[in-house]
């Protein structure tokens, strides 16, 4: 995985090979960063990256000047390997290890940006239960943005917040506000 832009602007990472992730792609990470690029200020911004895996968003959201983010993954390597290359480039990101359905129900903080990427496995009813969670305890700004990356096969439209959708290859992100 590489970082896209920001300070650290190509430089490569590699993650152990024996963590349970799907990175989001150079390409669906380029899309996505470019839509949010026109919205927002990246350096006043919130972030939470929920099922974080190698932290390859909160990295970019990093390297472009985020100074608040929060990454919460349940895996154990997961966190490590984040706070081990936040350590090496001083990024501003908390790693919490945690069950997200867990995390989000004793969450407190707002947020301007809230980007999940769950298993692909995920069925509509449980990503629908996570983005009630979210809404149910207010965990975005006024003009936040959650955005839930997941497989093609989930069609999360007719759900509240809902805003837009875009397909990148096999992935999709849905947008809610």
């Amino acid at each position: 995985m590489r970082i896209i832009s920001g300070i650290y602007k190509g430089r490569r990472l590699t993650a152990p090979k024996n963590l349970p992730v799907r990175p989001t792609t150079d390409f669906a990470k380029e899309a996505i960063f470019n839509i949010l690029r026109v919205r927002y200020f990246f350096d006043e911004l919130t972030v939470l990256d929920l099922f974080s895996g190698t932290g390859n968003i909160s990295f970019e959201f990093a390297s472009r000047g985020v100074q608040n983010i929060t990454a919460v993954d349940g895996h154990i390597g997961c966190v490590q390997y984040i706070n081990k290359v936040s350590e090496e480039f001083s990024f501003p990101i908390t790693a919490i290890k945690s069950d997200i359905k867990k995390y989000l129900e004793n969450a407190s903080g707002k947020y301007d940006v809230i980007f999940a990427d769950p298993p692909y496995d995920f069925t509509s009813e449980t990503l629908k239960d996570l983005i009630e969670e979210i809404f149910k305890n207010s965990l975005l700004n006024a003009e936040g943005l959650l955005i839930i990356e997941h497989a093609k096969q989930n069609d999360l439209s007719s759900l509240p917040h809902f805003v837009e959708s875009r397909k990148y290859g096999s992935s999709v992100f849905s947008f809610f506000n």
